[in-house]
């Protein structure tokens, strides 16, 4: 059997750096705007909070890494504790990774200025796009996404020195005036929406299986350099921000003391008072809203006139608050150059900025995809998410994964809402990760690292709580995805309680029970034979119980089937290399030879199983063939060909073909393997084979 020592490790840190950066580096695109629309000038305060708050992350997250050099992360933390906290934190990561991919998409196109009426269907083309380049597992991607993050650092480093003025202005502006008119309950909640900032830094943990050794040394030189960056480079755009002369309702962002956020609710609110009750009753001033063209038509004319009042403030706002790198870029360079260069500079930065963006989308859709084959593999999500398609990619996850996405989409593409979904995915996975790691024992943490994870997570879980009471929408979406990810694992876990027991392994293993099957061939050509092409202990119960009953000698073919398009000299698929092939097909044997049955392994590489199942039986006489029914979807039949139904229209007319389903139990008298084990142990002669009925 073909057994490989470990995963191939060629990353070090300046190729991880970057990667990171990719991930966690795309918060700043939209967190910047948030921070000034909910807090104004106080947003330098909050930002340098989250600041601090990311630092400490970050260590926690070296430990992390220490603790796990061959893959961590938060499914692997948790499972260590309690396989249903890394269902549940495994969870909130996907549900993260959906809106990282949904809000990555839509923020992009607001950086490369498309109108809001294209942002649907150029995202929906986009994340099909990004499905079909993972669909030919295109490993071209990512180099470009290692292009793209380069390419926006030095962007980024440009617009800092240009944007030096209003980074001096907004040192100026600072203000806590809006604090005043808030409860310390109010600025919690405010900090606690903008800790998406972390987004990203849970990427980092699954790297380290790829990490070169020592891999706590690379995980460091890959963690603080892109920490640092963003933290800082976060405080000066900030506060350059702060002090753009951007108008926004009459008023420039360096002379706002009032929160646009609470300005627009104030807005609204006057607004839906003037407005007639039937229509008030359904509107919010916390949330856009839009009148009909035969409703404004009955209107007064002052209404109307503050109707689109209101539409141009919240335009404005949605600008920086969308694209605010953007608009810092543009007014940071016309300030030095002219408008004209200001436009071309602020078209490049937009243009770099929802490249990066859409590198981050692909990212979450490929993590997605990671995270549902983890969890499939492990058995906590059903097994046909662990298929893999001629490019080695899990095609049903890939699908599931852009799916998704383009539904998140279709129902909302506003990034302030999208924010508050996204959020509690975002802390909770990371709270489980640091909790996970502080609670284990077993884990070589010194007392005092020790002591700062549980501080770190006891404070996380605070800001998890405080999101899942007061953005309830965020609550219920992370909170459904966890119970249908739940209820699919507990009934998977019924299914298998109800499933057959299998085979015991050998002590020798399968390979070795294959090449002992191997090694006793005799085919009797007086004897009937039968042809099993379905795997199963059920149809394998059956398949010997048949030839037991009729005298008959059994063959069991297992066809893996490959693109010969996709073979290289040396790499076609072995049995001493295809465990599935091992187990399915001694197994079998071990069945028929508990019971005196005369057995027949094959095992085919090809790339039509129809026409091997064909050959087989034909060849080798077969009367009767046995075959599973197929489970997949009419869909996946229409698409990929029925096997059985393509197998009837060539099968010989005297063949019998029996069709039955892998979870149909067959009632027998079989002797079964283990107890002929036993028998054999002891120095015993085995039971002796029942007699056989006459052939009919």
């Amino acid at each position: 059997m073909l057994v490989t020592e470990s995963r191939p490790r060629d990353l070090k840190w300046f190729h991880a750096g970057p990667l990171l950066y990719g991930d966690w580096g795309t918060s700043r695109l939209y967190v910047l705007g948030l921070a000034f629309l909910y807090t104004a000038h106080a947003s330098v305060l909050y930002l340098a909070a989250i600041g601090l708050f990311m630092l400490a992350v970050s260590w926690a997250y070296t430990i992390v890494c220490r603790c796990f050099p061959d893959g961590g992360g938060v499914y692997t933390a948790a499972r260590q504790i309690n396989p249903i906290l890394a269902v549940v934190g495994s969870t909130l990561l996907l549900s993260g990774y959906i809106m990282t991919a949904a809000i990555s998409v839509v923020e992009a196109f607001h950086y490369f200025g498309a109108p809001a009426s294209l942002t649907l269907p150029l995202s929906v083309v986009t994340l099909l796009g990004i499905g079909m380049l993972n669909w030919l597992g295109a490993r071209s991607a990512g180099r470009f996404a290692l292009l793209i993050a380069l390419v926006s650092l030095v962007v980024s480093g440009i617009m800092a020195i240009l944007a030096m003025p209003f980074f001096i202005r907004g040192l100026g502006t600072i203000s806590f005036e809006s604090l005043a008119h808030q409860s310390v309950g109010s600025g919690w909640v405010n900090f606690a929406k903008i800790c998406l900032a972390l987004a990203g830094i849970e990427a980092v943990a699954n790297m380290t299986g790829l990490m070169k050794h020592p891999v706590a040394r690379e995980a460091r030189r890959t963690i603080w350099p892109v920490a640092i960056e963003v933290v800082v480079l976060n405080l000066v755009f900030g506060l350059a921000l702060a002090g753009l002369t951007y108008q926004v309702a009459g008023t420039s962002l360096a002379e706002m003391r009032v929160p646009d956020d609470l300005r627009l609710q104030e807005a609204r609110a006057a607004l839906i008072a003037d407005l007639p009750p039937d229509w008030a009753s359904s509107l919010s001033h916390t949330r856009p809203f839009a009148l009909s063209d035969q409703q404004l038509r009955s209107l007064q004319d002052n209404l109307v006139v503050d109707y689109r009042t209101l539409l141009e403030h919240e335009q404005a706002a949605a600008e920086y608050t969308n694209a605010s790198m953007r608009i810092i870029a543009e007014e940071s360079s016309t300030h030095f150059f002219g408008r004209r260069f200001g436009g071309i500079f602020g078209n490049i930065a937009g243009i770099t900025f929802g490249l990066l963006l859409l590198s981050a989308t692909n990212t979450a859709v490929m993590a997605m995809v990671s995270v549902l084959y983890s969890m499939a593999q492990d058995g906590e999500l059903p097994r046909p998410l662990t298929r893999l398609n001629f490019s080695g990619v899990p095609w049903i996850g890939l699908l599931a994964s852009v799916g998704v996405s383009i539904a998140v989409i279709a129902v909302e593409r506003d990034v302030t809402a999208l924010a508050k979904l996204y959020v509690l995915g975002v802390c909770g996975a990371i709270t489980v990760t640091v909790a996970s790691t502080a609670l284990n024992r077993t884990l070589d943490i010194g007392p005092r690292s020790r002591i700062g994870l549980w501080a770190l997570g006891a404070f996380l879980l605070l800001i998890t709580l405080t999101i899942g009471v007061t953005q309830l929408e965020s609550t219920a979406f992370s909170g459904s995805l966890i119970a249908i990810v739940l209820t699919t694992r507990y009934l998977l876990g019924r299914a298998r309680r109800l499933a057959p027991e299998p085979i015991p392994t050998p002590a020798a293993g399968w390979l070795a029970e294959v090449r002992a099957q191997e090694g006793q061939l005799q085919i009797d050509p007086n004897r009937p034979k039968i042809m099993l092409a379905a795997r199963g202990r059920y149809q394998s119960e059956f398949a010997v119980d048949l030839a037991r009953k009729r005298g008959a000698t059994l063959f069991a073919i297992f066809v893996r089937t490959v693109r010969v398009l996709d073979l290289r000299p040396g790499t076609a698929p072995t049995i001493d290399n295809d465990a599935d092939a091992q187990e399915a097909l001694a197994s079998t044997g071990l069945l028929a030879k508990a019971n005196g049955v005369p057995y027949v392994p094959i095992y085919v590489v090809a790339n039509d199983i129809v026409d091997e199942i064909l050959d087989y039986t034909v060849t080798y006489g077969c009367d009767t063939l046995i075959m599973g029914k197929s489970r997949r979807s009419l869909f996946s039949r229409r698409l990929q060909g029925d096997i059985v139904a393509q197998v009837v229209q060539s099968l010989p007319s005297d063949v019998i073909l029996i069709t039955r389903s892998a979870d149909t139990p067959h009632e027998s008298r079989l002797v079964m393997p283990a107890a002929a084990a036993v028998v054999e142990e002891a120095g015993a002669d085995p039971p002796p084979a029942q007699e056989k009925p006459p052939v009919v």
